[in-house]
């Protein structure tokens, strides 16, 4: 990726510009939005008076904190007159930016999707403490909030995403596999296969954003998530058929992950998808991505840093 900084202020920015993105996506949860976001920054930065910056890590953190705080309160609106469910943008990620299973976890889909429906005070406040590990004086300093202010929502924050969001994980080479499987089930057509990996209750959230044909509500159950799937390769889509329709596994947020594209070199999105687990390995929640305003990132095949260092 290219950066359009000078030369003279790039290598301090620069340093510390996957940081930036890190933070902006969780809180903002689309990457057009957070790469915007990191500009901003870049732009307030260039004009502070650096010389009275002791810490730029944290004087940067600060400002693009405060900027996709503000941005998220302007584009709530947008979200909420969303045409069906509203899903976070996916980006492809590398093995080694999920430097721990915490930094996988919070940027997870599933758990972006959990942080939407936070506000976007409690959003950014849970991102700084639970994510990146701030002090909650830092983080009242980063959101223009007293201290108690930043306490009273980080507490209220945490709670409802502790009871959205149990702290399970299934083991991360099992998640892997069950992936695998599913992709080989749902590309071969194989209801059975695919009935013996989901959750009884397995949900499946499908965003179009009223650009393509996907359903308006979640699909529950696991006959009918499994026979959705299975038909995958007996449907034209988007004007493309069948056998001409190409699936990749992938990471995607910190976690396997499958695209759909259609023919060519590089051929088009057409969408993603991103499963969930219970401590079992079952599948327990399914993320499709097909808005096409939401595959931009994964189209330009832009692998994203996601660590929290």
């Amino acid at each position: 990726m290219t950066h359009p900084y000078p030369d003279s202020d790039q290598r301090v920015f620069h340093e510390h510009r996957n940081l930036l993105f890190s933070v902006a996506y969780r809180i903002l949860g689309t990457a057009a939005d957070a790469e915007d976001a990191v500009q901003d920054a870049w732009i307030k930065w260039s004009a502070a008076d650096r010389s009275q910056v002791a810490d730029p890590k944290a004087y940067l953190t600060r400002i693009v904190s405060n900027v996709a705080l503000a941005r998220l309160r302007s584009t709530r609106h947008k979200r909420e007159t969303y045409v069906g469910p509203w899903l976070p943008e996916p980006i492809l990620t590398s093995g080694d930016t999920a430097e721990t299973v915490m930094d996988a976890e919070s940027v997870s889909m599933a758990m972006l999707v959990v942080l939407e429906t936070l506000s976007p005070l409690e959003r950014a406040v849970f991102v700084l403490k639970e994510v990146f590990d701030f002090s909650h004086a830092e983080i009242a300093e980063a959101v223009e909030r007293s201290e108690p202010a930043v306490r009273q929502a980080a507490h209220r924050a945490r709670e409802h995403v502790r009871a959205r969001r149990p702290r399970f994980t299934a083991n991360r080479s099992r998640q892997r596999e069950v992936t695998k499987r599913f992709f080989a089930a749902a590309t071969g057509g194989d209801v059975n296969a695919l009935m013996e990996l989901l959750s009884p209750d397995v949900t499946l959230w499908t965003d179009g954003g009223g650009k393509v044909r996907q359903a308006l509500r979640p699909v529950v159950g696991a006959q009918t998530v499994a026979a959705w799937f299975a038909a995958i390769g007996t449907v034209t889509y988007q004007g493309i058929e069948p056998a001409d329709m190409n699936a990749e596994l992938v990471e995607i947020n910190g976690g396997p992950g499958i695209v759909f594209s259609g023919p060519g070199r590089p051929g088009r999105v057409i969408a993603t998808v991103t499963l969930d687990f219970d401590a079992d390995g079952r599948i327990t929640t399914i993320h499709n991505v097909a808005n096409p305003d939401k595959l931009q990132a994964i189209a330009d095949g832009t692998t994203y840093g996601v660590g929290t260092h």
